[in-house]
C-alpha cells in the first residue's frame, strides 16, 4: 500500500510542475511530457497482486485438506482390515467350538454309560447276576432320560409320525402295508427308524411303512 501511495504521488508532481512558470518553455514541456509518459507504468517493486495471494492461500489450504483426507482414508482402510480379520477369527471359532455346549452335556451321558457297563465285571458271582441286571436296567433308564434331556436342551426333537400323513420331506418310504380300521390310507402305519429335527429342520428322515387301500378281489 505504501508503494502504491508513493507511485500516485509521483504522478501528481509532474502535473504541478506543468502549471508553474517554466524557466524554459520548450525544455520544461518536453521534460514534463516525458515524466508523464514514464510515470504511467507501475513500478516492478509492487510484487504479486491480491488475487494471486488469495489463490496461493487457497491452494495451501486445499493441499492440507487433501493430506487430512488421505490420512483419514488410510486409517479407515486399516480399521476395515482389522474388523475383517476379527470377524473371520470369530467365524472360525464358532465353527470349531459351536458344539462345545452339546459335547459337554454328552460327557455326562458317557459317564452314565461307563458306570452301567462297569456292572458287567468278569468276577461277578452267579447269585449276583440278578442284582447286576437290575443295575444295568436302572443305568439304561438313566441314560435314556439324560439323552432326552440333552436333546431337548439343544433343540433336537424325535419325530413320532405314526398316524401322520406321509411327507417325503420328513419320511423315507420303505414299503406299503394294507390300511386297517385304525390306520387310514396314505398315513404312516409303522416306524422302522426314528427321524429327528434340529430346531424344526429335519436332519434325518424317519423310515416308515405307509398304509394303502387294499385291492378287492372280484
Amino acid at each position: 500500500m505504501a508503494a502504491r501511495s508513493l507511485w500516485a504521488a509521483g504522478r501528481r508532481v509532474p502535473r504541478l510542475l506543468v502549471s508553474g512558470p517554466p524557466a524554459d518553455g520548450s525544455t520544461a514541456t518536453q521534460r514534463t511530457a516525458g515524466e508523464d509518459c514514464s510515470s504511467d507504468d507501475p513500478p516492478d517493486e509492487l510484487g504479486p497482486s491480491l488475487a494471486e495471494q488469495a489463490l496461493r492461500l487457497k491452494a495451501v489450504k486445499l493441499e492440507k485438506e487433501v493430506q487430512d483426507l488421505t490420512l483419514r482414508c488410510q486409517r479407515a482402510v486399516a480399521d476395515c482390515e482389522n474388523i475383517r480379520r476379527r470377524t473371520q477369527r470369530c467365524v472360525e471359532d464358532a465353527k470349531r467350538f459351536g458344539i462345545q455346549s452339546f459335547c459337554k452335556d454328552l460327557v455326562e451321558v458317557a459317564d452314565i454309560l461307563e458306570k452301567t457297563t462297569a456292572c458287567f465285571s468278569e468276577g461277578a458271582e452267579p447269585e449276583d447276576q440278578k442284582l447286576t441286571l437290575e443295575k444295568v436296567c436302572h443305568g439304561l433308564s438313566l441314560l435314556e432320560a439324560k439323552l432326552k434331556s440333552v436333546f431337548a436342551k439343544h433343540g433336537l426333537e424325535k419325530m413320532a409320525p405314526i398316524g401322520d400323513k406321509y411327507d417325503p420331506h420328513e419320511h423315507e418310504l420303505i414299503c406299503h402295508v394294507p390300511a386297517g380300521v385304525e390306520v387310514q390310507p396314505g398315513t404312516v402305519a409303522i416306524v422302522r427308524q426314528d427321524g429327528y429335527k434340529l430346531h424344526g429342520r429335519t436332519i434325518r428322515l424317519a423310515r416308515v411303512e405307509v398304509a394303502v387301500e387294499s385291492q378287492r378281489r372280484l
